[in-house]
């Protein structure tokens, strides 16, 4: 069996573009999906697609690893988010080659069934981004959760810590206790919460503010508490908060996550299979944080393709805890990706097809071709002009 070609279909989601990838091989009808998506950086990653196809083509396609390898070595340059979020699609579709030959899913392959359901949490808004990132009153966030909560969801993150530098303004960090107390009126305690910092507060000190504004309502975790690669600051804001601490979407590189585990600066930790390396590269940093009693709760805020290959890991992950997830994103999600999510009380159940268990309607996808995404981080600048993280 051997790789023919690589392509890709892009799709805009509205929030974002959904890059999938297809792997063709010289078997009549088997070919694999998978998904590379990157938001704002949609060209770049079909380019990158592009360029790594030649390493590929006559291999076999079930040889995962060294396909991996031959991506990362013979590429000379290191390969930094584009190239790995390049990399992650390709491969996420080999399992799915990989699968579909010898009609198993992909869970199988990757260690067999461990949990017989997975627990997924949803975002404030779905897919609408003003509803994520710029809902900052009360009234509109608690009507928010109340819709999520009336869906079937047992968790779901919120995004209204503001736009900070290296301090917290005490009237934004009393709004934000406020906010929070809202939201676990609202719900009740039956309800997780998690609120994403988005790595807005620029030192330990603003993000500590704010963690403490929050722990009278209990979240589930805070994420992104500061930007990623200040582990010592993480480290710093571990010590003096019990409230549980999550980060990792916008690492790349198993040594960065080493750091982390190392040095006990999280609790639970979230990589993105779509780029961190795929779903191997996935389950190899789930056990190194198995080794140091850190849960994995993967971030996935992407496509039908991303939410399946989650779905798979998490199956298969002992330590996984809880999945992100954007059924909602549009309303045609299920139109463009025929797929296995059944979600039941809050839970996806687990896929039995052969591979992923998905198919792309190329006929519905060319019907929402390429768009510029909005540039929604350009709100990120406080009243004096000083620009901030998003």
């Amino acid at each position: 069996m051997k790789i023919t070609a690589i392509r890709t279909v892009v799709v805009n989601a509205e929030m974002r573009n959904w890059v999938f990838v297809r792997v063709e091989t010289d078997v009549d009808g088997l070919y694999g999906w998978g998904e590379a998506t990157l938001e704002w950086k949609t060209r770049g990653v079909v380019g990158a697609i592009e360029d790594l196809a030649p390493l590929l083509i006559g291999r076999d396609p079930r040889d995962i690893e060294q396909a991996v390898r031959a991506m990362k070595k013979h590429s000379f340059w290191r390969l930094g988010v584009i190239g790995m979020s390049a990399i992650s699609g390709i491969e996420i579709a080999l399992w799915d080659i990989f699968g579909k030959s010898l009609g198993v899913p992909v869970w199988r392959l990757l260690g067999g069934k461990v949990r017989d359901k997975v627990r997924v949490y949803t975002h404030l808004g779905f897919g609408d981004m003003r509803a994520v990132y710029e809902t900052l009153d009360t009234a509109p966030l608690v009507e928010h959760a109340r819709r999520i909560v009336e869906r079937g969801y047992t968790a779901f993150k919120a995004v209204f810590v503001p736009y900070t530098h290296h301090h917290a303004p005490v009237a934004e960090v009393l709004k934000v206790g406020r906010m929070m107390d809202a939201l676990r009126d609202a719900v009740g305690p039956g309800i997780e919460i998690m609120v994403d910092f988005h790595g807005r507060p620029g030192s330990a000190a603003a993000a500590l503010a704010y963690i403490d504004a929050l722990a009278p309502g209990r979240p589930m975790f805070v994420e992104e508490v500061l930007p990623p690669g200040d582990t010592a600051g993480l480290a710093a804001v571990a010590a003096k908060t019990h409230v549980p601490i999550a980060t990792g979407e916008r690492l790349i590189d198993r040594a960065e996550f080493d750091e982390l585990f190392r040095t006990r600066a999280i609790d639970i930790v979230q990589p993105d299979i779509c780029h961190c390396g795929g779903l191997l590269e996935a389950k190899k940093i789930a056990a190194m944080a198995e080794a140091v009693s850190i849960g994995v709760a993967p971030h996935n805020p992407l496509g039908p393709i991303a939410g399946v290959a989650a779905l798979h890991f998490a199956v298969s992950t002992p330590n996984h805890m809880i999945q992100e997830e954007m059924v909602g994103a549009v309303p045609w999600y299920f139109e463009v990706v025929k797929g296995p999510i059944r979600m039941i009380d809050g839970h996806w159940q687990v896929p039995e097809a052969p591979g992923l268990g998905v198919e792309v309607d190329e006929a519905v996808a060319a019907r929402h071709p390429f768009k510029q995404e909005v540039l929604h981080a350009t709100n990120a600048v406080l009243d004096d002009g000083t620009i901030v993280d998003w």
